[in-house]
C-alpha cells in the first residue's frame, strides 16, 4: 500500500483516490502518525500531503523526520516539498505573491518521475510559500512561470517534491506523475480488488456480529442503500433496516425506497416517520454546522429508541464512505473544518450501540462498482449524490414544512426534466437550492414579490473539485419556466456557475 500523511490538505482524499485507480490500495494517516503504525502497515511509499499551514511558522505540523531512514519512497506535494526541504537544512521563504491556479510547468531535467510527460504542461498551484535554496543531495527537476523551484529530488534516497498538486484534475499528466512515483519508484504491487473487499468485509461482518443483530439507517442513497444489501447478504434477517423519514427527504423517496427494499431484496425493515420531530427541533435555526449536529444528534436519538424495541441490539450500521473520514474525524490535523458530515460528526460517542461501518475505507465510485456487482438496480446505483442531512443544507435559512414544500417541488421538476433529457446521467449532481430572499416579479397583469431558486448543475470525477456544467440553454430555460409556473411562492430561477473550489457544491 502507499500511505499518505495527512497535513489539512483539501485535497488529500484525492491523492488517495488516484492511486487506488491504479489498484494499489492507499490509507491516509494523520500527519503526526507513529512510526510503529507505519511499518505495521508495510507501506511500499510514502506521501506528504499539503496544507494550509506555514513551515516557516512557529509551530508548523510536522512528522516524525524519522521516515526518511526507513529506505522507503517519499514524495512531498505542495506544503510536504516544503517541510522535506526544511528537513533536510533547505531555505523556504514566504512568496511575494500568493500563487493558486493553472500555471506552466517545465521539466528541467528528464527524470523517472516526468516518464512519459511533455517537456512543459499546465498544473494547478496553490502555495505562498516557496523554496529559496535548495537543501544538500537535492536536484532541481522542474520550474514554473513563477517559482524557481517547482520540483526536486533525491534520487539515491528516492525522495521527491512538487510544489503543485498532481492529483487534480487540473494538473495535466498528473496521474502520469503519480503513476511514475507508484509504480515505478515505490514499486507498489497493483493488487487491490473490490470483489476480494467485499468478501472480506462479509466475513468480518459475520464473525463481529454473531448472534447479535444490527441495524441500519437507509435513506435510499447509494451508500447507505448499498452498505444494507452488503449487510443483508451477510447476516440477512439479523440486520433491521431502518428508514426514517425526517420530512427532509426528496418527493415520492419513502414509497421508493419500500419498493426497492422490501420487494426486491426481501430485507427486513421497519419505517419510522419522525418528520414533526426533526421539523421542530430545526426551528429557527439557520446556522448549517448547528443543522448537520440536530439532524446526526435526532437521528441518533431515534435509532436509539427502536433499538429499545429490537432484541440483542448491539450494532448500528452506517454507510460512511473514506472521504467523510478524512474530512470530519482528526486525520484531518491541522486543517479547518469545511463542513461536518452526517455520518460521521462526532456522533458515535453518543451512541448506546458500536458501529460497522462496511464501506468506511471506499470512495464513491467504488461503491457503485460493488453496487452492480450485487446486483442493485442501476436507477440506484447511478443516482446522484444526496446529502446525509438531505433538503435541510439546500434550504438557505430556516426550515419550516412550507419552504420544504416548495423546495421539495422545484426539485422535482429540475430531475424530471434532466431524466428526460439525458442529462442526469451525465453530470455528477443537480439540485435546486431555496435562497431566503425574495424578488419583484410580474405574472399577468400582478405584481409578486417571491422566493427565489437557485438550480446547481456539476460536473465531476469524484466530487472533490467540480466544475459547473454549460447546460443547453433550452434545457435550462425549460427547468426556470417549469419551476416559476408550477411552483407556489417562486418568480425567479438562478443558475450557479461557480467551480469547485473556490466554492462547494453544495450551499451549506
Amino acid at each position: 500500500m502507499i500511505i499518505i500523511l495527512d497535513f489539512g490538505s483539501q485535497y488529500t482524499h484525492l491523492i488517495a483516490r488516484r492511486i487506488r485507480e491504479m489498484n494499489v490500495f492507499s490509507e491516509v494517516l494523520p500527519y503526526n502518525a507513529e512510526i510503529a503504525e507505519i511499518l505495521k502497515k508495510e507501506p511500499s511509499g510514502i506521501i506528504l500531503s499539503g496544507g494550509p499551514a506555514s513551515v516557516i511558522s512557529k509551530g508548523s505540523p510536522a512528522c516524525d523526520d524519522y521516515i526518511f531512514k526507513l529506505g522507503i519512497p517519499i514524495l512531498g506535494v505542495c506544503y510536504g516539498m516544503q517541510l522535506i526541504a526544511k528537513i533536510f537544512g533547505g531555505e523556504v521563504i514566504k512568496g511575494s505573491l500568493r500563487e493558486y491556479g493553472k500555471s506552466k510547468l517545465f521539466v528541467d531535467k528528464k527524470d523517472i518521475f516526468f516518464d512519459k510527460t511533455p517537456k512543459s504542461f499546465n498544473v494547478w498551484m496553490s502555495h505562498s510559500d516557496r523554496i529559496k535554496t535548495l537543501p544538500k543531495g537535492f536536484t532541481k527537476i522542474a520550474h514554473s512561470e513563477n517559482i524557481g523551484c517547482a520540483a526536486f529530488a533525491n534520487t539515491e534516497n528516492k525522495i521527491y517534491g512538487v510544489q503543485f498538486h498532481p492529483e487534480v484534475v487540473h494538473t495535466e499528466f498528473g496521474k502520469n506523475l503519480l503513476n511514475n512515483f507508484v509504480l515505478k519508484i515505490c514499486k507498489a504491487k497493483r493488487d487491490w480488488n473490490l470483489k476480494s473487499f467485499v468478501d472480506e468485509q462479509i466475513a468480518e461482518i459475520r464473525k463481529k456480529v454473531g448472534n447479535s443483530n444490527v441495524i441500519c439507517g437507509v435513506s435510499g442513497g447509494v451508500d447507505s442503500s448499498i452498505a444494507a444489501v452488503i449487510l443483508n447478504k451477510a447476516i440477512g434477517k439479523k440486520l433491521v433496516a431502518i428508514f426514517v423519514d425526517n420530512g427532509l427527504l426528496r418527493k415520492e423517496e419513502g414509497e421508493r425506497v419500500k419498493t426497492v427494499f422490501q420487494k426486491e431484496f426481501k430485507m427486513n425493515m421497519r419505517f419510522i416517520d419522525a418528520k414533526d420531530v426533526f421539523l421542530k427541533e430545526l426551528k429557527g435555526v439557520v446556522d448549517p454546522e448547528k443543522k448537520r449536529k440536530i439532524i446526526g444528534r435526532v437521528f441518533i436519538e431515534v435509532f436509539d429508541r427502536e433499538a429499545k424495541k429490537i432484541k440483542n441490539v448491539k450494532f448500528l450500521a452506517q454507510g460512511t464512505l473514506y472521504p467523510d473520514v478524512i474530512e470530519s474525524l482528526p486525520v484531518k490535523g491541522p486543517s479547518s473544518t469545511i463542513k461536518s458530515h452526517h455520518n460521521v460528526g462526532g456522533l458515535p460517542e453518543k451512541m448506546k450501540l458500536s458501529l460497522i461501518e462496511p464501506l468506511r475505507y471506499l470512495f464513491k465510485d467504488e461503491v457503485r462498482i460493488i453496487g452492480s456487482k450485487l446486483n442493485v438496480p442501476d436507477e440506484l446505483v447511478n443516482r446522484q449524490p444526496f446529502p446525509g442531512p438531505g433538503l435541510a443544507i439546500r434550504i438557505m435559512g430556516e426550515i419550516t414544512e412550507e419552504r420544504l414544500n416548495i423546495l421539495k417541488e422545484a426539485d422535482w421538476i429540475l430531475i424530471d426534466e434532466m431524466k428526460k433529457s439525458g442529462y442526469y446521467y451525465k453530470v455528477w449532481q443537480s439540485f435546486a437550492i431555496l435562497i431566503p430572499v425574495k424578488t419583484v416579479g410580474v405574472m399577468g397583469d400582478e405584481r409578486t414579490y417571491e422566493s427565489v431558486i437557485a438550480v446547481r448543475i456539476v460536473e465531476s470525477l469524484d466530487g472533490m473539485t467540480a466544475d459547473f456544467t454549460k447546460m443547453p440553454y433550452e434545457l435550462l430555460q425549460k427547468i426556470s419556466t417549469r419551476i416559476v409556473n408550477e411552483v407556489k411562492g417562486v418568480n425567479r430561477v438562478v443558475y450557479d456557475i461557480t467551480s469547485k473550489p473556490p466554492a462547494t457544491i453544495e450551499w451549506e
